[in-house]
């Protein structure tokens, strides 16, 4: 049991966390902390700035103040007497009540080396009560402190600096860090004779340093503090609530599926994103139900439509040719066909059919247009055209009355492109009619494949009246021949290429004495290398014969 409370109150715990109360009041704290922090520093910064401006300014008030009981005709005679002139003493007198009264560490003056200014001489050495300086003797000689001190030196007998300042804080040799300010005594002639020089500590420049870094860490905690419980009851009553109001109501419905109750999201928050976004999840609701509903009905409408277009495709398959060989026993012709509709039924149709013993009908169409008008178009042409050839007479005769008949019949406006064909089996003797169709490829025994070109005339269905003419021409034993619609020289690569004519006598002259069954297969997988994935556009068939004779 103890387990199992702890797991409730380690989630509940992780819910709180990724909250979005939480999640905006952390970001809000950090954000106050992160320009607290930024502004800690920068003030930091400024207020240290100021604050040693302030002890340098301090420190050199008090150096000008004492360069007034220094006369700096006299070093040589302050050095001479080893401090016991009267001078001296009353010069030294008056610079020890100014360090006692100004509270700074050392007032001393010193004459440097100017040869290399490593060196200097101590002229007089002031020390404060409270410091553990010892003051050095007069005429004491020490080198110099180190490179900045000599710097500041050279710059005030040579260049004419009038102020200096050294400021230390580390390498200190256990001294409290400090600050130097450094300026010239000149004799009547104006001539730089000592200097004079001021060390105030920086202990009260550190104090005031962390305590103002403390008051503004101070500062920041307690205004992020105030400002996240504002930000908390704020967003709590005018964001929080509203957001979890629609979020249950969002859940909801995923989980129900049903409608909200009356008056739910209605004037939950005076924010007018959150009641746009409250109304837009009821209108989104209402609308998702609706699409349900029509989804419903669109789906059992579009399984009947493709239950229909499935048996209509069974019914166009199976009223073409489709079982090879057709005709077995028969050895003076070899014949295969096939079709492959760009959608669930095509366009296009094959036949091919005895008329008697001696004579073979062959007849290839593409109607144009595709699904399923087309595909009942192509039925009633196939059926009218293998009706008319069972009659008998003149190709062209036979197609002029099959015109006529598809007009009277044609409320869409289609027509359809034809190439028909009657062979005497006996003799290879054929004659054949082109309606607006393809040139067949034909291959002479031996030989290579190529066009069968004669005239073209309109399609069926295009024109009344239109008058028809049949063409001759002979089949030697071992010639072969191809016809096709143009769904096979339209293919189209991703590229929007054409496969074209010369694409498809080089595919049936890679093999050109093939059967026709494999002729048919090395066209089509030509195509399918050449379109690739690009999608099929139009039908694809292809019926070919080869003549054996007898």
């Amino acid at each position: 049991m103890k387990e199992s409370s702890g797991f409730r109150r380690k989630k509940t715990f992780k819910q709180y966390v990724s909250g979005l109360s939480f999640r905006i009041i952390s970001g809000t704290v950090i954000l106050l902390l992160f320009f607290g922090a930024i502004q800690s520093i920068v003030g930091y910064v400024q207020f240290t700035r100021s604050l040693t401006r302030e002890y340098n300014e301090a420190a050199f008030r008090t150096a000008a103040t004492a360069s007034f009981v220094i006369d700096g005709d006299r070093i040589d005679d302050y050095l001479g007497s080893s401090g016991e002139s009267e001078e001296y003493k009353d010069m030294r007198r008056k610079l020890d009540a100014l360090c006692q009264k100004q509270d700074v560490t050392l007032i001393y003056l010193i004459r440097p080396d100017t040869d290399d200014y490593g060196e200097f001489t101590s002229v007089v050495n002031i020390t404060n009560e409270k410091s553990s300086y010892d003051p050095w003797p007069v005429g004491y000689r020490r080198e110099t402190t180190n490179e900045e001190y000599r710097n500041i030196y050279r710059d005030i007998y040579e260049n004419g600096l009038e102020r200096g300042t050294v400021i230390r804080k580390y390498d200190l040799r256990g001294k409290e860090p400090h600050i130097t300010s450094l300026i010239p005594i000149k004799d009547s002639a104006g001539n730089v004779s000592a200097i004079l020089c001021v060390q105030r500590p920086m202990e009260e420049l550190s104090r005031g340093m962390h305590h103002f870094l403390l008051n503004i860490v101070i500062a920041t905690v307690l205004l992020a503090l105030i400002s996240s419980l504002f930000t908390y009851f704020f967003l709590r009553k005018h964001f929080v609530r509203p957001m979890r109001e629609v979020t249950l109501e969002a859940a909801r419905f995923a989980r129900e599926n049903s409608e909200a109750e009356e008056g739910a999201l209605t004037n939950i928050s005076t924010i007018s994103e959150i009641e746009v976004l409250a109304k837009s999840i009821k209108q989104m609701e209402r609308d998702t139900l609706d699409y349900v509903d029509r989804l419903t009905v669109m789906t059992a409408e579009n399984k009947r439509i493709g239950t229909e277009l499935y048996i209509a495709k069974k019914i166009q398959g199976a009223i073409l040719p489709n079982e090879f060989p057709p005709f077995p026993g028969r050895g003076d012709f070899d014949i295969y066909a096939s079709m492959t509709p760009a959608k669930e039924v095509g366009g296009d149709f094959y036949d091919f059919f005895l008329i008697d013993e001696d004579h073979l009908a062959l007849v290839i169409a593409d109607v144009a247009g595709k699904g399923v008008p087309a595909a009942l178009f192509m039925m009633i042409a196939k059926l009218l055209i293998k009706l008319r050839v069972h009659s008998g007479g003149d190709l062209g005769e036979m197609l002029s009355d099959v015109n006529g008949t598809l007009i009277e019949r044609n409320a869409m406006g289609l027509f359809v492109t034809v190439w028909l064909s009657v062979l005497t089996l006996s003799t290879g003797e054929g004659r054949a009619v082109n309606a607006g169709h393809e040139n067949p490829a034909i291959r002479r025994k031996n030989g290579q494949y190529e066009f069968l070109k004669y005239k073209h005339f309109m399609p069926l269905a295009a024109l009344d009246d239109t008058v028809f003419e049949e063409h001759e021409f002979t089949l030697e034993p071992g010639d072969s021949l191809l016809v096709y619609t143009d769904g096979v020289t339209e293919a189209t690569d991703i590229d929007y290429n054409l496969y074209g004519e010369e694409r498809l006598l080089a595919a049936l002259n890679i093999e050109p004495d093939a059967s026709p069954a494999d002729c048919i297969m090395n066209v089509k997988k030509d195509i399918d290398d050449f379109v690739g994935d690009a999608e099929q556009f139009d039908d694809i068939t292809m019926l070919a014969l080869r003549y054996n004779g007898r």
